[in-house]
């Protein structure tokens, strides 16, 4: 079928031995490299790998099959591939893969370290590693997730057509893979002064000056890790001994926003001032039910509704609280209504 030397086909042959404990070993690593970057907590955008072919390999041979003494000496009949979102990624996740396997060095290549103007999507690091158990070396490759979709642009276009490129689109495709490694660098650069932004807020937060704390979702994810309603939550269980159930305290954030709050110390001084308010609000509405679950958001909740009707947001402002948390039900303006009939029983609206 193919023109191969007896030498090449000696090879061959043993491929289409060897096949099945390639197939096994490639489940195997799929398997060994999704649960090393789940214990190391680490997301990868995708993991491929595939086994050569005999079609590809016998082309390969037929090229420089004088190359190779054995099987043994091809290094890519089992290739696998890790592509990251980011560029930082692929160091981490060459670490990874150094401690899981032994890595050929004399053998692997960092083509990063070779820099053309043309090559961004050729910018993977490549290892060439042993696995135990396995007899034969297998590949790694690791690179961004736009360095991979370059390449595969760059291929179908260029590469694959069997036609000389005119060096007007290649001067093209040039300027587009410089776009695309910018592009690649910047997103690398905006996550790691996000993690720097969030690690500032954290320590703001923590030192208690959260007048200098812009409200907005990373300083209120952080500050509700402090659980800033659970003193008044707690309060509020015992009427009951009721058990309180967890739930995502986020959605509070456009209301705090809507009540004026521009800082975390505003949605502080709303928790100080008006407790004991947003209590007596689940007196009422508590004292005469058996309910022993409450929602975590019932402080956050009572605390919105104590403001809006000391401040004069009667009924509207209560309906348009409910709408926000619930979305636009006609059940919400009835609420409200009885909301604010019963108000005028709270001790905190006459005070």
């Amino acid at each position: 079928m193919y023109a191969l030397d007896a030498h090449s086909e000696t090879i061959l042959q043993e491929y289409r031995e060897q096949r099945p404990i390639f197939l096994e070993a490639e489940h195997c690593l799929i398997e060994r490299l999704r649960k090393g970057f789940s214990d190391a907590g680490i997301l990868v955008a995708a993991l491929e790998s595939r086994v050569k072919t005999e079609l590809s390999l016998a082309g390969k041979l037929e090229l420089k099959g004088s190359k190779y003494k054995s099987l043994a000496d091809i290094t890519d009949i089992l290739g696998l591939r890790i592509i990251t979102s980011y560029i930082d990624d692929v160091d981490v996740v060459a670490s990874i893969v150094e401690r899981m396997f032994e890595v050929d060095w004399e053998n692997s290549i960092d083509k990063r370290k070779k820099y053309n103007p043309d090559s961004f999507g050729y910018l993977s690091l490549h290892y060439i590693c042993r696995m135990e158990g396995f007899p034969y070396r297998f590949e790694i490759q690791m690179r961004t997730l736009l360095q991979h979709a370059w390449s595969n642009m760059h291929h179908d276009t260029g590469y694959k057509s069997g036609v000389e490129i005119p060096q007007e689109y290649i001067r093209n495709m040039n300027r587009l893979a410089g776009m695309l490694e910018l592009v690649d660098e910047q997103f690398s650069l905006i996550r790691s002064e996000l993690t720097d932004y969030r690690r500032r807020v954290q320590s703001l937060v923590a030192s208690g000056d959260l007048d200098d704390v812009l409200l907005d979702s990373n300083t209120f994810r952080s500050y509700l890790e402090m659980d800033p309603f659970g003193r008044l939550n707690r309060r509020i269980a015992t009427i009951n001994q009721a058990e309180i159930h967890a739930v995502s305290l986020m959605p509070y954030l456009p209301i705090f926003k809507g009540l004026g709050c521009k800082t975390l110390g505003g949605v502080s001084r709303i928790i100080k001032n008006y407790s004991e308010a947003a209590y007596q609000i689940a007196c009422y509405q508590m004292g005469l039910t058996d309910l022993d679950i409450i929602s975590a958001s019932v402080g956050p909740q009572n605390l919105c509704i104590a403001y809006i009707l000391k401040n004069g947001g009667g009924r509207e402002g209560i309906r348009n609280l409910f709408d926000e948390l619930l979305g636009t039900l006609h059940s919400n303006d009835a609420m409200a209504g009885q909301l604010v009939e019963q108000s005028k029983d709270f001790p905190f609206m006459n005070q």
